[in-house]
């Protein structure tokens, strides 16, 4: 089992009801990598047929979406979106709930701090953030090659993590 699918899974056991809000512009490049594996998460829950998973599309502005996903009320929220660790173009890491968020190459317009932190105290729900290190934000429509080959992988190891908790 991957390492990212096993803290996922771990971080999904009391989960009821799991949000999934991909962010990120689609035109600056891997900013766009939080919504592109959203939609493949997407694909996933529509295929799967389950009412325990609802994909939320943020792109640039995430926080037009709050009361959706209030009223979907999850347990469990998993926000995706690029943000620098000054590491290797792709990786995926978990960002502590409880720090400050580092620099996100997103251009959305809220800091995703505040989405969690309002979402947290309306309706309780526990927060995931999934970062991963863009390569390339300049204006383009498209994944880097190398990016969009690991969007494939962390969209299978979220969904490898989402079957786990919702086997039926």
């Amino acid at each position: 089992m991957r390492k990212l699918t096993a803290a996922l899974i771990n971080r999904l056991k009391t989960s009821r009801r799991v949000a999934v809000l991909g962010v990120g512009s689609e035109l600056r490049g891997d900013d766009a990598v939080g919504t592109v594996i959203a939609r493949e998460v997407q694909a996933y829950t529509r295929f799967k047929k389950t009412k325990s998973v609802k994909v939320f599309l943020g792109q640039t502005a995430p926080e037009n979406l709050t009361g959706e996903i209030k009223k979907f009320k999850p347990t469990h929220l998993i926000i995706i979106d690029a943000v620098d660790f000054n590491q290797r173009a792709g990786v995926a890491k978990i960002i502590d709930t409880g720090a400050e968020l580092g620099q996100s190459f997103s251009t959305h317009k809220m800091p995703i701090r505040i989405i969690r932190d309002y979402l947290y105290r309306a309706i309780g729900c526990q927060t995931i953030i999934l970062g991963i290190q863009p390569r390339s934000l300049d204006f383009s429509l498209v994944l880097t090659p190398g990016l969009l080959k690991r969007a494939k992988i962390i969209s299978e190891e979220i969904t490898g993590a989402l079957n786990k908790a919702f086997p039926k």
